[in-house]
């Protein structure tokens, strides 16, 4: 892998290892999983990562003191806080807090802007991981029609920022788009961002659309009569599914990434190029 051979240089020559810090408040099992995630990824390249879980009653000032040592640790080099947080705190304080120099996934406004004037910065990690898969798949986007579905400040906010750099026409529906079927059915490349299990139907895309799932919704697992599975423990059994109903858009489609497994790997990757990207600054190297 061309980053893990870049910090062997690096090290090599005297440098220290990249460090990553992410940050966890509270045990929610679906954040848990992403931070494993991007923890072994990292490490897996040569960095020196750190997961730092904090309890579900830390309060929104003990969490900006860490982030304070954090910003002022020369050998921190990438912060990341992983989403949601407790309902207690205020996540876009939290972003203000984080050093814009260490800010891996662009949460800190400076960041934001440099982004939407095109200026050197940090890119969202999941809008251009989205950007990265549908490149890697070879699929054009200079004068596709691209319509967004999600306006979170996370992913759909910044990704229409990106498919615009990239020369598409970018049209975005949310919850008060009166009938977004309508809109969805002009997209050459549909996104959707909205967090809503079935959102997208078959009737919803035209022909030879390319369709990009961010949805992560877990659902429960049903039985031949419809009604919930559940395990040994009583507890009911579930599974992660997108926004799209994969199987009546993929009969259209000419591409559709899966859910699990098709925007989430992107998501890290990028993390862990900006975590290199913040490191060769901050070291310059």
């Amino acid at each position: 892998m061309r980053l893990r051979r870049q910090i062997r240089r690096w090290v090599a020559d005297g440098h220290p290892q990249p460090h990553a810090v992410f940050m966890q408040v509270g045990d929610n099992p679906a954040s848990s999983q992403y931070v494993g995630m991007k923890n072994r990824q990292a490490e897996k390249i040569g960095c020196r990562s750190t997961i730092e879980l904090l309890p579900e009653d830390t309060t929104q000032q003990q969490l900006l003191a860490r982030l304070a040592i954090h910003n002022a640790d020369p050998g921190v080099h990438s912060i990341l806080v992983q989403l949601p947080l407790p309902g207690h705190m205020d996540e876009q304080q939290v972003a203000e807090s984080i050093s814009p120099l260490k800010d891996v996934d662009c949460f800190h406004p400076e960041n934001v802007g440099r982004v939407a004037l095109g200026l050197p910065a940090p890119r969202p990690a999941t809008p251009q991981g989205i950007i990265n898969l549908l490149d890697a798949s070879g699929i054009e986007l200079q004068g596709r029609h691209a319509v967004v579905l999600g306006r979170s400040n996370l992913v759909g906010k910044p990704l229409g920022l990106l498919l615009l750099e990239r020369n598409c026409t970018v049209c975005y529906c949310h919850s008060r788009t009166p009938d977004i079927g309508a809109v969805t059915r002009q997209a050459d490349i549909l996104i959707s961002a909205a967090g809503r299990a079935g959102l997208v139907t078959g009737d919803m895309v035209k022909q030879g659309v390319v369709a990009v799932d961010v949805g992560t919704n877990f659902v429960h697992i049903l039985d031949d009569a419809g009604e919930p599975e559940y395990d040994e423990q009583g507890e009911p059994r579930m599974q992660l599914v997108g926004d799209l109903l994969f199987d009546e858009v993929a009969e259209k489609a000419s591409w559709i990434s899966p859910v699990p497994g098709g925007v989430g790997p992107m998501t890290i990757a990028t993390v862990l190029e900006n975590t290199v990207a913040l490191y060769r600054r901050i070291e310059g190297v």
